[in-house]
């Protein structure tokens, strides 16, 4: 016969053990899966400098953006004073038009001939036709000069209008790169935040350390590629020390094409604002072994980095958040080219 016994229930003791053993095993797998290992200082230090070399990136961007803004305003600026003096000489037009036609009214408000046939003095009336005529003519040269006035003036106001919607898009571009270069400037502190106080003291160290060292250099003896570019070097000589900002241009702090435009200024000099657009003036030179003092150097594919050669194998520039002006090894960054300014 078959049992009908119900199975041994198990007992209490033995479900606790066994439910808080699962639990632990649990527990123990979320936080083996969690646990990730805490980066190095120096895996956190080669992260922060990325995030500075894309900040520079943006800062470059920003500059461009910067400097169109400028250059857009100014035009902007021009047009609506044009606009102004031209309406201004529109307005004086009509008002000489109108007295043109007063003074037709008050000539010819009768048909000639009747005037003529009425006259007691048919020489009188003859030169009065006369003048009348004249004023003929002055009334349509004023038509004609108003709406040529009219034309142009609708120009400048499409020219303007045009300007305008320009600058606002230069804004919005130029607010949309600042935001670009905080957010990588704050992904940059989050990291090294997320240190010991003793590793964050460490690299504080260390760069001041590569700041001081690099103030000075061997230059060799290096002649300046020319006058002008001499004089643009020794301005920049007189920065080093200075610290990186980015969007800076002097004279207290710099970001690297703001340093080299700030130089050459001091040389009685203008060149271009931005890494980019200085690396399409002068003279290119494609060698470094050809490269002398004060030629400017560019780095990186996207040029978004330049400085001067100094000589010797070294460059003065600015390098990026967290350092000064100072001098480096041209080999430090992927050189592209000079130019000879």
């Amino acid at each position: 016969m078959a049992s009908h016994r119900r199975p041994k229930q198990p007992g209490r003791t033995r479900v606790t053990v066994l439910t808080a053993t699962a639990a632990a095993a649990v527990a123990l797998t979320s936080q083996t899966a969690q646990a990730d290992p805490k980066p190095s200082k120096s895996e956190v230090k080669a992260k922060v400098d990325k995030l500075y070399e894309e900040a520079e990136k943006a800062t470059e961007k920003f500059n461009g953006a910067k400097e169109r803004q400028g250059k857009l305003q100014k035009q902007v600026d021009t047009l609506q004073d044009e606009v102004a003096r031209g309406q201004d000489d529109l307005n004086d037009l009509r008002d000489k038009l109108g007295s043109v036609a007063s003074a037709q009214y008050r000539s010819g408000g009768m048909d000639p001939s009747l005037q003529l046939f009425l006259s007691s003095d048919p020489d009188t009336f003859l030169d009065k036709a006369s003048a009348l005529d004249h004023l003929g003519d002055k009334q349509q040269e004023a038509i004609a000069e108003i709406q040529n006035k009219q034309r142009a003036l609708a120009q400048q106001r499409k020219e303007a209008q045009g300007k305008l919607t320009d600058l606002a898009d230069t804004r919005k571009e130029l607010g949309t790169k600042k935001r670009e270069v905080q957010t990588k400037l704050a992904e940059a502190q989050k990291l090294l935040n997320s240190l010991s106080v003793q590793e964050r003291k460490a690299i504080k160290a260390e760069e001041t350390r590569a700041n001081r060292a690099n103030q000075r250099a061997d230059l060799g003896e290096s002649k300046p590629a020319s006058g002008r570019a001499s004089s643009a070097f020794a301005a920049g000589q007189s920065k080093i020390g200075t610290p990186y900002v980015y969007g800076a241009s002097g004279p207290n702090s710099f970001d690297c094409s703001g340093f080299t435009s700030w130089s050459f200024a001091q040389a009685g000099i203008s060149i271009p604002r931005t890494s980019q657009a200085q690396a399409g003036i002068g003279t290119r030179i494609n060698s470094q072994s050809d490269l002398r003092q004060g030629d400017l150097v560019f780095f990186y594919g996207d040029l978004h980095h330049v400085g001067f050669y100094a000589g010797n194998g070294q460059i003065l520039h600015s390098p990026r958040t967290g350092a000064v002006v100072r001098y480096e090894s041209i080999n430090n960054m992927p050189f592209q080219f000079g130019v000879r300014v």
